[in-house]
């Protein structure tokens, strides 16, 4: 197993946030703003639901690589730390996810 993280990538995307648009697709995306790079997720996940439901475990793994990766754009673009994601899922996962749910539908 790679030692490869979700915060590595989060360091990368970062990082190519920063460079020429004319020289980064990371930088490009950043530079054309939250709907287009939100649109480019949809499209990604989609794909990889596509995958998902025709059992193509090879295009699968690579879907799920492009939909982490401009999930964490996107994160980026709403300043929202991958940190914060994190420790979501550290508090919801501190109950059932039936528990979860219905505390949801009860707010």
């Amino acid at each position: 197993m790679s030692g490869f993280s979700l915060s590595d990538l989060e360091s990368i995307v970062e990082e190519r946030s920063k460079a020429s648009p004319e020289q980064s697709w990371t930088a490009k995306l950043v530079a054309a703003g939250q709907p287009k790079a939100a649109k480019k997720l949809g499209e990604e996940a989609i794909e990889a639901v596509m995958a998902a439901v025709t059992g193509d475990r090879d295009n699968l793994t690579y879907e799920a690589a492009d939909v982490l990766y401009h999930l964490l754009v996107v994160l980026k673009i709403a300043e929202i730390p991958l940190e914060n994601v994190m420790a979501e899922l550290e508090r919801r996962t501190a109950q059932s996810g039936l528990k979860e749910k219905a505390s949801r539908q009860s707010s």
